[in-house]
Protein backbone atom coordinates (compact mmCIF):
# COMPACT_ATOMS: atom_id res chain seq x y z
CA UNK A 1 0.00 0.00 0.00
CA UNK A 2 1.38 3.42 -0.93
CA UNK A 3 1.76 6.32 1.50
CA UNK A 4 -1.00 8.20 -0.31
CA UNK A 5 -3.34 5.25 0.15
CA UNK A 6 -2.56 5.09 3.86
CA UNK A 7 -3.20 8.83 4.17
CA UNK A 8 -6.54 8.53 2.39
CA UNK A 9 -7.64 5.66 4.59
CA UNK A 10 -6.58 7.43 7.77
CA UNK A 11 -8.30 10.66 6.76
CA UNK A 12 -11.54 8.84 6.07
CA UNK A 13 -11.30 6.85 9.28
CA UNK A 14 -11.67 3.53 7.47
CA UNK A 15 -8.28 1.90 7.91
CA UNK A 16 -8.68 1.37 11.66
CA UNK A 17 -12.45 1.01 11.59
CA UNK A 18 -12.98 4.27 13.48
CA UNK A 19 -12.98 8.00 12.97
CA UNK A 20 -10.17 10.49 13.35
CA UNK A 21 -10.64 13.61 15.49
CA UNK A 22 -10.30 16.72 13.36
CA UNK A 23 -10.66 19.85 15.46
CA UNK A 24 -11.18 23.16 13.68
CA UNK A 25 -8.40 25.23 15.26
CA UNK A 26 -7.92 28.45 13.30
CA UNK A 27 -9.76 30.52 10.68
CA UNK A 28 -7.74 33.05 8.65
CA UNK A 29 -9.39 36.39 7.97
CA UNK A 30 -8.12 38.92 5.39
CA UNK A 31 -7.23 42.35 6.72
CA UNK A 32 -5.43 45.34 5.20
CA UNK A 33 -3.99 46.86 8.37
CA UNK A 34 -2.72 44.45 11.03
CA UNK A 35 -2.32 47.08 13.75
CA UNK A 36 -5.85 48.39 13.21
CA UNK A 37 -7.31 44.86 13.23
CA UNK A 38 -5.34 44.03 16.38
CA UNK A 39 -6.83 47.00 18.24
CA UNK A 40 -10.34 46.09 17.06
CA UNK A 41 -10.26 42.45 18.14
CA UNK A 42 -8.63 43.36 21.45
CA UNK A 43 -11.52 45.79 22.06
CA UNK A 44 -13.95 42.91 21.57
CA UNK A 45 -12.40 41.32 24.64
CA UNK A 46 -10.79 38.46 22.74
CA UNK A 47 -7.57 36.90 24.02
CA UNK A 48 -4.44 37.70 21.99
CA UNK A 49 -2.48 34.47 21.76
CA UNK A 50 1.26 33.99 21.74
CA UNK A 51 2.50 33.11 18.24
CA UNK A 52 5.94 31.91 17.05
CA UNK A 53 8.54 34.72 16.85
CA UNK A 54 9.02 36.00 13.33
CA UNK A 55 5.90 34.27 12.02
CA UNK A 56 4.14 37.54 11.24
CA UNK A 57 0.92 35.99 12.56
CA UNK A 58 -1.51 37.70 14.91
CA UNK A 59 -4.02 35.39 16.58
CA UNK A 60 -7.08 36.07 18.73
CA UNK A 61 -9.46 33.66 20.46
CA UNK A 62 -13.01 34.65 21.49
CA UNK A 63 -13.91 33.93 25.13
CA UNK A 64 -15.12 30.35 25.51
CA UNK A 65 -14.10 29.37 21.97
CA UNK A 66 -11.83 26.49 20.97
CA UNK A 67 -11.31 28.06 17.54
CA UNK A 68 -9.15 31.13 16.91
CA UNK A 69 -8.76 33.67 14.12
CA UNK A 70 -5.47 34.66 12.53
CA UNK A 71 -4.39 37.50 10.30
CA UNK A 72 -1.14 38.99 9.08
CA UNK A 73 0.87 39.88 5.99
CA UNK A 74 0.77 37.21 3.28
CA UNK A 75 -1.57 34.97 5.30
CA UNK A 76 -4.17 34.83 2.50
CA UNK A 77 -4.72 36.09 -1.02
CA UNK A 78 -8.38 36.86 -0.28
CA UNK A 79 -9.42 40.50 -0.49
CA UNK A 80 -9.61 42.31 2.86
CA UNK A 81 -13.18 42.28 4.12
CA UNK A 82 -14.24 39.30 2.00
CA UNK A 83 -14.78 36.99 4.99
CA UNK A 84 -18.53 36.95 5.63
CA UNK A 85 -21.01 34.88 7.61
CA UNK A 86 -18.63 34.17 10.49
CA UNK A 87 -20.79 32.92 13.37
CA UNK A 88 -20.21 33.67 17.05
CA UNK A 89 -22.47 31.66 19.35
CA UNK A 90 -23.70 33.23 22.59
CA UNK A 91 -26.15 32.06 25.24
CA UNK A 92 -27.66 35.53 25.82
CA UNK A 93 -27.80 37.70 22.69
CA UNK A 94 -29.03 40.84 24.46
CA UNK A 95 -26.29 40.68 27.10
CA UNK A 96 -23.67 40.15 24.40
CA UNK A 97 -24.94 43.13 22.37
CA UNK A 98 -24.98 45.43 25.42
CA UNK A 99 -21.45 44.35 26.38
CA UNK A 100 -20.12 45.23 22.94
CA UNK A 101 -21.85 48.61 22.88
CA UNK A 102 -20.40 49.39 26.33
CA UNK A 103 -16.95 48.50 24.96
CA UNK A 104 -17.32 51.06 22.18
CA UNK A 105 -17.92 48.49 19.43
CA UNK A 106 -20.40 49.31 16.68
CA UNK A 107 -22.85 46.42 16.58
CA UNK A 108 -26.36 46.08 15.19
CA UNK A 109 -29.50 45.90 17.26
CA UNK A 110 -30.72 42.41 18.11
CA UNK A 111 -33.02 40.97 15.46
CA UNK A 112 -34.78 37.76 14.55
CA UNK A 113 -36.15 36.33 11.33
CA UNK A 114 -39.89 36.26 10.97
CA UNK A 115 -42.11 34.97 8.19
CA UNK A 116 -41.61 38.19 6.22
CA UNK A 117 -37.89 38.63 6.82
CA UNK A 118 -35.75 40.35 9.44
CA UNK A 119 -37.63 41.71 12.47
CA UNK A 120 -36.25 44.01 15.16
CA UNK A 121 -35.75 42.53 18.63
CA UNK A 122 -35.05 38.99 19.86
CA UNK A 123 -37.25 36.07 18.96
CA UNK A 124 -40.43 36.50 21.09
CA UNK A 125 -40.12 32.96 22.44
CA UNK A 126 -36.32 33.14 22.71
CA UNK A 127 -36.11 30.03 20.58
CA UNK A 128 -32.62 28.63 20.15
CA UNK A 129 -30.89 29.61 16.87
CA UNK A 130 -33.43 32.39 16.21
CA UNK A 131 -31.95 35.66 17.54
CA UNK A 132 -29.01 37.54 16.02
CA UNK A 133 -26.84 40.66 16.03
CA UNK A 134 -24.13 41.57 13.55
CA UNK A 135 -20.92 43.56 13.36
CA UNK A 136 -18.09 44.22 10.94
CA UNK A 137 -14.41 44.72 11.60
CA UNK A 138 -12.61 47.78 10.13
CA UNK A 139 -12.08 45.96 6.82
CA UNK A 140 -15.70 44.84 6.56
CA UNK A 141 -15.29 41.18 7.53
CA UNK A 142 -18.76 40.23 8.75
CA UNK A 143 -19.56 38.53 12.06
CA UNK A 144 -22.99 37.27 13.07
CA UNK A 145 -23.85 36.64 16.70
CA UNK A 146 -26.43 33.89 17.20
CA UNK A 147 -28.17 32.94 20.43
CA UNK A 148 -28.05 29.19 21.01
CA UNK A 149 -29.32 27.65 24.23
CA UNK A 150 -30.54 24.24 23.08
CA UNK A 151 -28.76 22.32 20.35
CA UNK A 152 -30.61 20.45 17.64
CA UNK A 153 -30.70 16.67 18.14
CA UNK A 154 -27.55 14.97 16.94
CA UNK A 155 -25.42 18.12 17.13
CA UNK A 156 -23.92 17.27 20.53
CA UNK A 157 -22.77 13.97 22.04
CA UNK A 158 -25.54 13.25 24.56
CA UNK A 159 -23.03 11.68 26.96
CA UNK A 160 -20.84 14.79 27.11
CA UNK A 161 -21.72 18.19 28.55
CA UNK A 162 -19.34 21.13 28.50
CA UNK A 163 -19.55 24.90 28.81
CA UNK A 164 -17.19 27.37 27.20
CA UNK A 165 -17.13 29.80 30.11
CA UNK A 166 -18.35 30.37 33.66
CA UNK A 167 -21.00 32.73 32.25
CA UNK A 168 -22.38 30.06 29.91
CA UNK A 169 -22.57 27.64 32.85
CA UNK A 170 -24.30 30.25 35.03
CA UNK A 171 -26.82 31.03 32.27
CA UNK A 172 -27.58 27.31 31.89
CA UNK A 173 -28.12 27.03 35.64
CA UNK A 174 -30.50 30.00 35.58
CA UNK A 175 -32.59 28.39 32.84
CA UNK A 176 -32.60 25.12 34.81
CA UNK A 177 -33.65 27.04 37.92
CA UNK A 178 -36.68 28.56 36.17
CA UNK A 179 -37.69 25.19 34.72
CA UNK A 180 -37.19 23.50 38.09
CA UNK A 181 -39.45 26.07 39.74
CA UNK A 182 -42.21 25.01 37.36
CA UNK A 183 -41.40 21.37 38.15
CA UNK A 184 -41.87 21.99 41.89
CA UNK A 185 -45.19 23.73 41.22
CA UNK A 186 -46.37 20.63 39.35
CA UNK A 187 -45.35 18.19 42.09
CA UNK A 188 -46.62 20.51 44.84
CA UNK A 189 -43.56 20.28 47.08
CA UNK A 190 -39.86 21.10 47.32
CA UNK A 191 -37.66 18.71 45.39
CA UNK A 192 -34.79 17.47 47.61
CA UNK A 193 -33.08 15.95 44.58
CA UNK A 194 -32.85 19.26 42.73
CA UNK A 195 -29.11 18.85 41.91
CA UNK A 196 -29.91 15.67 39.96
CA UNK A 197 -32.82 17.42 38.21
CA UNK A 198 -30.63 20.41 37.31
CA UNK A 199 -27.93 18.12 35.93
CA UNK A 200 -30.43 16.14 33.84
CA UNK A 201 -31.97 19.34 32.50
CA UNK A 202 -28.64 20.94 31.56
CA UNK A 203 -27.37 17.79 29.83
CA UNK A 204 -30.63 17.35 27.88
CA UNK A 205 -30.79 21.03 26.92
CA UNK A 206 -27.28 21.03 25.52
CA UNK A 207 -27.75 17.74 23.69
CA UNK A 208 -31.14 18.71 22.25
CA UNK A 209 -32.92 15.73 23.79
CA UNK A 210 -36.23 15.68 25.71
CA UNK A 211 -36.14 17.91 28.78
CA UNK A 212 -37.17 16.54 32.18
CA UNK A 213 -40.62 17.50 33.43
Amino acid sequence: MSTSEVDRNDAGGTAGGGSVDMKLEVVTIPVSDVDRATKFYARLGWRQDVTPPGSGVTQFTPPGSWCSVQFGPDRTTAAPGSAQGLFLIVSDIEAAQKHLVASGVEVSQVFHRGTEGQVSGPDPEHGSYRSFASLRDPDGNGWLFQEVTTRLPGRVDSSVTSFGSARDLADAMRRASVAHGEHEKRIGEADPDWPDWYAAYMVAEQAGTELPK
